[in-house]
């Protein structure tokens, strides 16, 4: 398994793009697949004009695609006909525009997670920890679904899952659907992606397989590490981490921790920074598990899937901001960072069929841990005394994802079509002892003291150091968080094919969600019992002796009381936002829909949803949010089948997109990805969305196709990410508010191709090539006017606009395109396949020109705002080789991967007229992987 890093690749992966036109939908909501009169044979060939010969496609004999999801069926075993029209196609699916990624795709990219293998399908990019952005619309406008239902995210930051905690193993195919229909929840913006797991296997198997891998910037290299606790290489804390109970007391007792207390915490093991010069390569391990077998005429089958990854990343990182609108510096930090990544994940599948009834009972499981050291030194930063000051922060990020799902699906009639979904799923995040340090570094003897084990940090060497408080306020604190949410679904599907000349088939269901989040955030400050400043000497101290029995019990100052300077934790809740909050969504939809084919080769899907959304944010000391709102939801899409195997499409929506709870809840996080802080704003409302969609599609032969299509999108009230500096002294944040409005349109283009390389020599017999290519150009340009929106802080009133509320064109750039919003999306994979001998070579070719990854932050004297924030994502190049060989009697797999080969960098900047200012800079690792799996 590959190591997982952050932009590891936009790249391109074979889809498989479903002709909806001619393929009758046989899920929930939709048509019932329609088995197709015997095809018309030409004298010449004796085939269906347009169908692909199995004896010389070998495309024609691919993999047929599972799919479980609300109106998708991917069970039918023949191709439709529409009226003399074929469209020839491996996959069933809805009559909606999709591409689907079988479990043969994805392996054909090394990928080792599902967000990695979705940059490849035309439009979608990852930005951030695996979160996809469709067609340029940030990850809150698209939806994450599991076998049809709905899933939490284990992020504060998020509503939507990141889907980078989903390792490739345990998925049988990704579907992204970017046409809404009346079938799938209203909260479809860019597009909804449904995961399919596996379920019954073909035959017994039992799997072993493991991998490693080196990274060029950070394997052999130096690094930041701590200790933590002996099981920290898997990701689960030994008990070191334990948080007591007078730590979650603190917020309604007096915020005092008392020095006994203090001395119970953890200490040096999550404490002390500690160099490391040669941080150590990337490892993985799986293991899978297949039965099935027929009890009578029940075909069952189990899946069990296990896999472990400990990878590790280090980031030399230049980190500089700006409070002017000339971009002076005020801060100028080179970081280095040390992200050790634990990865344990399973999943346990049961399964059932019957005729054309399936049943399936999935459960998974995933932990992901992120345990990070950093350490940034600095001579330019905020109320600098011109002497280099460094920071420590030692971090543990626990993420948890636990789903149970039973799904049925069955045709008790031919013509009718019955699903049942229910699922409940829990999500966890955990991050106790997030520590931060800051010390000036003085020269030598200007205190009269040198400390033993000196402070030193990223070209940094000092001699004495003492505890920064002229530069941040505080020079040391501690932040316990958790976040805990559950969320219950369950859904009914019906459709109902009526009889007739030509197809018409009625469907129906209903739909309910209930989310319940809480989530906690106590930071503490270090502080004296008279609430000062630890005093000198002890100032001079590294972080693990600040808690040692001399210092908690007292500092000896020249006429001072001792006991005064005990060591003590202060609740700092005010500058953090509201500590806690509960949260809650409560969903009732409810649609029908009616699939026809009006003419010869001409259908039409029409439906609209009715649904209704309670959305709570209860936040302690602030103010809370409600919001209550229904919508009824159209959906049309007409499909012209032409010409012979060409179709013309023609799709048009109204979709929403609600605020996520981390926008409305007023608590402070910091994103350990982007380094940055995030506040939400209680006065978010619904985005809502009108969607229209022109496409072109040709299928010359099964799995080949040319595509071409055109969108636009008016989105009214659209949250957006928008900086601010809360005090001319502190640190840059990130906030949200709506703007009035904002539009996205562009194109897409998609080329698919094999070469049978038969003619070109004996060496080639049975051997083929691949191109595929696809290219999305998209613009946008919100409004901001003067019309009056939430401000991103409290208390923040400008313009004559009511409380808290200041005009659009205060804190945005009228005609400014979209967050994440890249104008060119390139991605080209070429392929050379030897299915005789089972080896594979697979070439990835990706570019992602600029976008904005957060609004230029408004200057703190209120009038006027900074250039935004680019990133640059530039151009990558990955090289993917597969080849089974037999040893000792069993079939060994053997892959190899070449990742970044391009050397590309991360870069987010701002550009002033005379100068840039690098939010974050730093290299990326070119990263080798070797790996090996024997089936037994």
């Amino acid at each position: 398994m590959r190591q997982r890093t952050v932009y590891s690749s936009l790249l391109l992966l074979t889809t498989t793009l479903v002709a909806p036109a001619a393929l009758a939908q046989v899920a929930p909501g939709s048509a019932t697949a329609t088995p197709a009169p015997p095809p018309v044979s030409t004298p010449s060939t004796g085939q269906t004009p347009g169908a692909a010969d199995p004896a010389t496609d070998p495309a024609a004999t691919e993999e047929q695609v599972e799919v479980s999801a609300p109106g998708v069926d991917a069970s039918a075993g023949e191709d439709i006909v529409v009226v003399g029209r074929n469209i020839p196609n491996t996959v069933r699916s809805t009559a909606q525009i999709i591409s689907v990624l079988s479990s043969a795709d994805i392996a054909r990219t090394g990928e080792g997670d599902i967000a990695g293998a979705l940059t490849r399908v035309t439009g979608l990019s990852v930005v951030g920890n695996g979160f996809v952005f469709v067609r340029g619309l940030g990850d809150r406008y698209s939806s994450a679904l599991l076998n049809g239902s709905p899933l939490p995210s284990p992020e504060p930051l998020r509503r939507s899952v990141p889907l980078d905690i989903f390792p490739t193993a345990i998925i049988g195919s990704a579907l992204v659907q970017k046409t809404y229909s009346a079938n799938y929840p209203g909260e479809f913006g860019g597009g909804v992606i449904n995961l399919t797991t596996k379920a019954i296997p073909d035959e017994n198997f039992f799997t072993v397989g493991a991998s490693g891998s080196v990274d060029t910037q950070s394997t052999g290299h130096l690094g930041y590490t701590y200790y933590g606790s002996t099981t920290d290489w898997l990701g689960y804390d030994g008990g070191e981490r334990n948080v007591p109970g007078f730590i979650k007391a603190a917020p309604t007792g007096t915020g005092i921790i008392p020095t006994a207390q203090v001395a119970q915490l953890s200490n040096a093991r999550t404490t002390l920074l500690q160099r490391n010069r040669d941080i150590p390569g990337n490892y993985a391990g799986e293991m899978s598990l297949g039965i099935t077998g027929d009890a009578g005429a029940v075909r069952l089958g189990m899946i069990a899937t296990g896999n472990v990854s400990n990878t590790f990343r280090t980031r030399d990182v230049t980190q500089q901001d700006t409070v002017t609108n000339a971009g002076a510096l005020r801060n100028d930090f080179r970081t280095l960072i040390t992200d050790n990544r634990a990865v344990v994940n399973g999943l346990l599948g049961f399964g059932a069929e019957f005729g054309e009834n399936r049943i399936r009972w999935t459960n998974v499981y995933i932990h992901d841990t992120l345990k990070q050291a950093r350490g940034a030194a600095a001579t330019v930063y905020n109320n600098s005394s011109g002497d280099p000051l460094f920071q420590q922060n030692t971090s543990w990020f626990e993420r948890q994802l636990v789903e149970t799902q039973l799904v049925g699906e069955f045709k008790p009639t031919d013509n009718l079509s019955v699903d049942l979904r229910g699922a409940y799923a829990n999500s966890r995040r955990n991050a106790p002892y997030e520590r931060q340090f800051t010390y000036v570094c003085a020269p030598e003897g200007s205190l009269n003291i040198t400390v033993t084990d000196p402070v030193a940090g990223s070209g940094v060497n000092c001699r004495t150091a003492y505890q920064a408080t002229n530069a941040f306020g505080r020079f040391a604190t501690v932040v316990f968080s958790e976040l805990d949410e559950n969320l219950y679904s369950g859904q009914a599907d019906v459709a109902y094919k009526i009889p007739g000349e030509r197809p018409f088939t009625l469907s129906g269901g209903y739909y309910y969600s209930q989310s319940e989040r809480t989530s906690i955030r106590l930071p503490f400050a270090y502080q004296t019992r008279t609430g000062g400043a630890i005093p000198f000497p002890c100032n001079l101290f590294r972080p693990d002796y600040l808690l040692s029995p001399d210092v908690l019990n007292g500092c000896a100052v020249s006429g001072g009381n001792v006991a005064d300077n005990s060591v003590q934790l202060r609740f700092d809740a005010g500058q953090n936002g509201s500590y806690a909050y509960d949260a809650k969504l409560l969903v009732h939809a409810g649609y029908v829909q009616a699939e026809a084919e009006a003419t010869d080769g001409l259908r039409a899907t029409i439906g609209v949803r009715y649904e209704t959304a309670k959305e709570t944010v209860d936040p302690i000391n602030a103010i809370g949010t409600r919001l209550n709102n229904d919508y009824f939801l159209p959906a049309a899409t007409l499909t012209w089948n032409f010409a012979e195997n060409m179709q013309l499409r023609f799709a048009a929506a109204k979709t929403i997109a609600r605020p996520q709870f981390r926008e409305l809840a007023p608590q402070l996080y910091q994103d350990f990805d982007s380094d940055r802080l995030f506040l939400g704003n209680s006065r978010l409302r619904d985005s809502e969305l009108y969607n229209l969609e022109a496409r072109y599609e040709w299928f010359f032969a099964r799995d080949q196709r040319i595509t071409a299509a055109g969108f636009y999108k008016r989105i009214d009230r659209p949250t957006e990410q928008v900086g601010f500096f809360p005090t001319l002294d502190s640190r840059l944040q990130t906030g949200f508010t709506y703007l009035p409005r904002a539009v996205l349109w562009g194109g897409e283009f998609e080329l698919q191709k094999y070469f049978d390389l038969d003619g070109l020599g004996d060496a080639l017999i049975g051997k083929r090539a691949l191109i595929v290519a696809n290219y999305t150009y998209t613009q946008s340009k919100i409004t901001a006017d003067g019309q009056c929106v939430p401000g991103p802080l409290e208390g923040t009133t400008l313009g004559g606009c009511a409380a808290n509320f200041q005009p659009a064109n205060t804190l945005f750039r009228d005609g400014a395109p979209l967050t994440g919003q890249s104008d060119h999306l390139v991605n080209l994979q070429l392929g050379f396949e030897d299915k005789e001998n089972k080896a594979q070579v697979t070439a990835l070719f990706s570019y992602a020109s600029d976008r904005v990854t957060n609004r230029g932050p408004s200057l703190p004297s209120g009038v006027g705002f900074q250039p935004d924030i680019i990133e640059r994502p530039g151009i990558r190049l990955d090289l993917v080789a597969r080849q089974e060989i037999e040893l000792v009697g069993q079939k060994v797999e053997i892959k190899a991967e070449a990742r970044n080969l391009t050397g590309t960098s991360y870069r987010e900047f701002q550009t002033f007229e005379n100068s840039t200012v690098f939010i974050n800079r730093y290299k990326l690792g070119r990263v080798y992987s070797l790996g090996a799996s024997v089936r037994f």
